[in-house]
């Protein structure tokens, strides 16, 4: 019977080693293998008339003049038309269609187009709907930003992902939304 309850250990070793490397190896399936960077792109402004009802779930905010976009390597002002179309989910959170162009100090042209999520608890969204000054603390809120232009200075633009995050958003009168935007390294 030694030799059975060598069997037995020596199986369940091996069951042991099996499921050990079978662990190791999901592990190192499913470990990060790369990282995100992100690099400063600039932040943009846009004062925004009230919206469009179009029923519960649309919203159409219209970007007023006086928009503008400063960053370390570009520096605009937003161009009408801009628009923001909004969607509110079943879940309750919120859906961005932003396009918009800018034209910068040397008279360039870049397009914008970005979508978002913004998801409020019922405080932020009570207090944006008082007309409070809300930031990126207060709620979630980000935008992925892509870019076009034919501007052989503005060329690197069309070959970046950004990425946006809240500054502050106002509803109400005097409403608006800032952004700092980021490139993805």
């Amino acid at each position: 019977n030694l030799g059975e309850r060598q069997m037995q250990t020596t199986g369940k070793f091996l069951a042991w080693l099996l499921l050990a490397g079978f662990a190791f190896w999901m592990d190192g399936a499913i470990a990060q293998t790369t990282s995100i960077k992100t690099e400063y792109l600039g932040t943009l402004y846009a004062p925004l008339d009230a919206p469009q009802v179009i029923d519960n779930s649309l919203f159409i905010y219209n970007v007023q003049p006086g928009g503008w976009f400063k960053g370390p390597k570009l520096n605009a002002a937003v161009l009408q038309p801009a628009a923001d179309w909004l969607r509110v989910m079943p879940a309750g959170n919120a859906r961005l269609d932003v396009r918009l162009t800018l034209k910068t100090d040397d008279d360039q042209l870049i397009y914008v187009t970005y979508n978002g999520i913004i998801s409020h608890s019922k405080d932020s969204f009570d207090r944006l709907m008082k007309g409070e000054v809300l930031t990126s603390k207060d709620f979630y809120f980000i935008t992925a930003p892509t870019m076009q232009t034919a501007s052989e200075k503005y060329a690197w633009v069309n070959h970046v992902q950004a990425v946006g995050k809240v500054v502050e958003v106002k509803a109400g009168e005097g409403s608006y939304v800032k952004y700092d935007l980021f490139i993805v390294r």
